[in-house]
Parts: C-alpha cells; sequence; structure tokens
C-alpha cells in the first residue's frame, strides 16, 4: 500500500524575484503542508465528449507525476473492463505518485480497485438528504453504517482511504459532521468536503470545513458553476483544510472542476507552499488539451494563450523595460515563454524588438514606416503575424525575400479510403518530391511536406487555426498557424479557397522562416 507522502512543505516566502512580490506573502492559510489530488483522468473525464484510451490515460499520467502531483485518481474501476485496463496501465508505470480509484458505496467496487492494484480509493458515499433518500433510497444511518463497514473493508485490504460525502455543501450540517467523525474513527485517512454541484458559497464552505478539519485531515472538491470554485478551495484551506482535488486546465462535468495548475501557483505566488513542479505545468496542460479535444481558452489563467502575451503598446514598451511591469511572474515560472505581439496598439518599441527578435535591423525612419504599416492592418481588425511583420520589413528595405523552402506543386485526393497528397518542394537549391497519407487531405498534405524536408522539419505545431473570411460555397479561409523550432517560434496566416492549400503554404511558410532563422545542419534528407 503506497499512502501520499509525508508532508515536509514549510510556509515561506515567494521564491519569485522581488521585483514580482508584492510583499504582502503571509501565512493566510493554517496548514504548512497541502497536497493535491488530481482528478482528470476520473472526474475530468466525465467533461462531454471526453473519452480517454489508455494510452492518453498513461501519458496524463507520466505528465501529472512529471508536474509532481501527489495523488492521481485514475479513473472509476466499477465502470468496465475497459476503464480498468485503463487504470492497471497507470498503477504499471510504478510512479511516485499515490494512484487511487473512485469506489461507490459498494463493496464491488472495492473490489474491482483492488483487481487494478490502486494505492488507495476515495469512497463516494451520499451526504445530502436529495441524494440519500431519492438518489439511493435509504437513510442517515444506513449510509453511516454502510460506511463503517466499507471503510473496515478497504483498511483490511491495506488501501488508503478518503470518505468523500457527495453533495456535502447541501447536506445537513451536523449529519455532516457525524459522518466525518464515524468514517475517521473506523480508519479512514481524511473526509473530503465535496461541493458537488457547485452550489456553495465561500462562507458556508468555510465554516463546514472549520468543523470538519477539527476531525482530522480533511479535502475539498469544489466544482465551478458559480464562479467559485477557487474561491472555495481557498476558503477551505483557511478553514484547516491540507488537501485539495482538481483537474488539470479545470475540465470535468458542466462547468468544470476547480483547475489545478491555478490552485498550484497561487498557492506559490500568495503563499510561498510548493505544491506542484511548476515549470512541468504548461507542458502538463498542453497534453491534457490535446488528449480531451477541449482547447485552452486564450484568457485562461496559467495556461492560456494571452497569459504572457503583450500587444499594448504602453504595455510592451513597459515590459522591454522591467519584465515584471506587467506580470504577476515570470512565464519561466509555469514552463511558459513571453510574446509581444502586434497589431494597432503597437508601439515603435515593441516592434523593433519583435524585429530584433529575427534579426532584423532598420533604422529610425524605416521603424517608423514599418509601425505604421503594422497599426494600418491592425486598424483593419487584422492580427499582424510574424509573417506579416517581416514581410512589411522587406518592402520597406527594398529587400527580396531569399525563401530557404518554397511551395511548387500540390496535388491532393480524397475521394477514396485513404486521403493522400504529393508536393513538390524547392529546399535550398534542390527540389524535392514527397507523398503522403493521413486522416484528411490536409494532415495527408503536411506529412508530405515533413517528409520532403526530412531532418529540417523538426518544428512543433503550437497553433491552427481556421476563419472563413467570404460567404458561399467557394468562401475563402484563412488559416493561421504558429509553429516552433528550438527557442524561435512564428505565426504565419495565408488565405486560399482551398483549405488544404491555405494550410499547407501557411505552414511551408512558417517552416521557411524558422529555417532561415536557425538553419538546420543537415535541411534535406538521405535519398
Amino acid at each position: 500500500m503506497k499512502l501520499p507522502a509525508e508532508p515536509s512543505l514549510v510556509v515561506t516566502s515567494t521564491n519569485t524575484s522581488e521585483l514580482y512580490s508584492d510583499n504582502s506573502t503571509q501565512s493566510a492559510i493554517p496548514a504548512s503542508d497541502v497536497q493535491l489530488l488530481d482528478t482528470t483522468l476520473r472526474d475530468g473525464e466525465q467533461a462531454p465528449g471526453v473519452s480517454l484510451t489508455p494510452e492518453e490515460k498513461i501519458e496524463i499520467a507520466h505528465a501529472l507525476e512529471a508536474a509532481g502531483v501527489d495523488v492521481i485518481e485514475a479513473g472509476s474501476a466499477c465502470t468496465s473492463e475497459g476503464e480498468r485496463a485503463c487504470i492497471r496501465g497507470v498503477t504499471g508505470l510504478n510512479l511516485d505518485a499515490t494512484v487511487t480509484s473512485f469506489a461507490r458505496g459498494v463493496q464491488s467496487d472495492i473490489d474491482h480497485a483492488l483487481d487494478c492494484s490502486v494505492d488507495g480509493i476515495t469512497l463516494v458515499v451520499p451526504s445530502s438528504d436529495k441524494h440519500i433518500e431519492t438518489k439511493v433510497g435509504t437513510t442517515r444511518e444506513g449510509v453511516v453504517e454502510k460506511s463503517v463497514e466499507l471503510i473496515e473493508y478497504a483498511t483490511d485490504h491495506d488501501l488508503w482511504v478518503e470518505l468523500l460525502g457527495e453533495d456535502g455543501s447541501r447536506a445537513d450540517p451536523e449529519f455532516l459532521v457525524e459522518l466525518a467523525a464515524e468514517g475517521h474513527e473506523a480508519g479512514a485517512d481524511r473526509f473530503c468536503y465535496a461541493d458537488t454541484v457547485g452550489h456553495a458559497s465561500p462562507e458556508h464552505t468555510y465554516s463546514m470545513v472549520s468543523q470538519l478539519a477539527e476531525l482530522g485531515d480533511t479535502s475539498v472538491h469544489t466544482h465551478d458553476d458559480l464562479g467559485f470554485g477557487m474561491t472555495n478551495v481557498h476558503a477551505g484551506l483557511k478553514a484547516g483544510a491540507n488537501f485539495v482535488h482538481g483537474t488539470v486546465n479545470g475540465i470535468g462535468e458542466r462547468a468544470g472542476n476547480v483547475a489545478i495548475e491555478e490552485v498550484a501557483i497561487a498557492l506559490s505566488h500568495s503563499y510561498g507552499l510548493e505544491t506542484m513542479h511548476l515549470p512541468a505545468v504548461y507542458e502538463l496542460a498542453t497534453t491534457v488539451s490535446q488528449h480531451t479535444g477541449i482547447p485552452l481558452a486564450p484568457n485562461k489563467a496559467v495556461v492560456g494563450q494571452n497569459t504572457f502575451t503583450h500587444e499594448s503598446g504602453i504595455h510592451t514598451d513597459g515590459t522591454l523595460k522591467d519584465t515584471a511591469m506587467y506580470e504577476p511572474y515570470p512565464p519561466e515560472t509555469v514552463g511558459r515563454e513571453r510574446r509581444l505581439v502586434l497589431g494597432k496598439h503597437a508601439g515603435r518599441a515593441g516592434v523593433a524588438s519583435a524585429l530584433s527578435e529575427h534579426d532584423v535591423d532598420v533604422t529610425d525612419d524605416e521603424l517608423s514606416a514599418v509601425v505604421e504599416r503594422v497599426k494600418k492592418l491592425g486598424d483593419r481588425g487584422k492580427r499582424v503575424t510574424d509573417a506579416d511583420l517581416l514581410a512589411i520589413a522587406e518592402d520597406v528595405q527594398g529587400r527580396d525575400r531569399d525563401r530557404f523552402v518554397e511551395l511548387l506543386t500540390l496535388t491532393t485526393a480524397s475521394g477514396g479510403d485513404v486521403p493522400t497528397a504529393s508536393v513538390k518542394l524547392r529546399v535550398g537549391e534542390e527540389e524535392r518530391i514527397a507523398a503522403g497519407t493521413g486522416s484528411g487531405p490536409v494532415d495527408a498534405a503536411v506529412k508530405a511536406v515533413k517528409e520532403a524536408l526530412g531532418p529540417a522539419a523538426n518544428a512543433e505545431l503550437d497553433s491552427f487555426h481556421v476563419d472563413a473570411i467570404t460567404g458561399g460555397t467557394d468562401a475563402v479561409v484563412t488559416v493561421e498557424v504558429a509553429m516552433s523550432r528550438g527557442d524561435h517560434s512564428v505565426s504565419v496566416a495565408a488565405s486560399d479557397a482551398d483549405i488544404t492549400r491555405a494550410s499547407v503554404d501557411a505552414m511551408v511558410d512558417a517552416l521557411d522562416r524558422l529555417l532561415a532563422a536557425s538553419p538546420p545542419e543537415r535541411p534535406v534528407a538521405d535519398d
């Protein structure tokens, strides 16, 4: 049986530079240790449309381990044999994290969990009268009796046990306290206050958790239906809880769970409590986003695209002078990079900085001309991509662009069972032809481009966005891609009536820009 690691953290000042500190760090949260249980693989998977394969669960579990999460709830072993196979895949990784399963208040659920070799269970029993009487059809006395019986059964089988009173925020407070007390007495390692439907106010959460924490270790499980998910976590911690349930990116049923990465950065920045390996947070967030198909909202805290992105001339100028001017903590803290983007708010400092990132030197007059044209594009509602900026600079300076990679021809076929594509590229002084297959014509064409480029195609596609800019069946679409290679990144947009052509044009242009910024030692594949 693997128990969560013994807490060894103490409240200290924040580890970020004094430039980022507001000098108000204090021990506002009584616990000197807070641990996190991630339920992305269980509660997160209950988000509509999300279904993770065993391979995807394993990859997410690896990312959670890299981020230093204490407890990973790998799923609900009672669901199906397929779900049990997923959980076994996670337990078979021999992670440092404690791996648990969700279990309802029936012995067979615990047996299924044992069959998956988990370290522990979250034993979920009804606690509100609505759930006790209507959903389960029992009594308060029956819930307590059954809970004690199952806790003793689980601990006899060397399982770590957390007792969770489902719908605890709508339960009678006296009964919830009684249930927690009986659970601890029976041997449960902790009791969880669960705001199952996102109903609770922070004041109610504080009041209830204050009583529960007097009985023993207490955790909080919050949802965001009222937008109180994070607030209720902090209310619970302030009241004495020392364990928090959450999901990566805040995914979950309805409005979702509290975002575990937001809990971690808030505790680190505001209270000096380190609960995760923060530099691994962004990689974790993007892994979950890719496998669940739920994109990261641009304005999402910690991991959203805009979190460390600056456009306004005043903000950009201030950030260039002092990186802490408009940021609460450095982007590197959570594995991010700062981005300066251009639009109608762009100023001279921001444009000059963006040009310097691409090793473009301009005179003061040339810079003024570039800034004016950038603003005109922004006034038309267009986001100025890196490729736009470089094209403007080339035009202002009267330079011809010396392309390293150029798309000469593109042919696609998607009428058969397997979509195929072939491309002819000019790479350096050579012409190269390659073909590829994929799940669709765009996928096939991109694979053909990568085949033609060989090792030179070692760039990451960070984002892919499509917009229709005209109406009708012959609509022109604009495809914008962001790609990175090493420390260099670039965003490019291309428009065409053929979405495949627009996609390939944008990606080839991006690759050309990246290879020009950092030429590969061997830019083409061997024959």
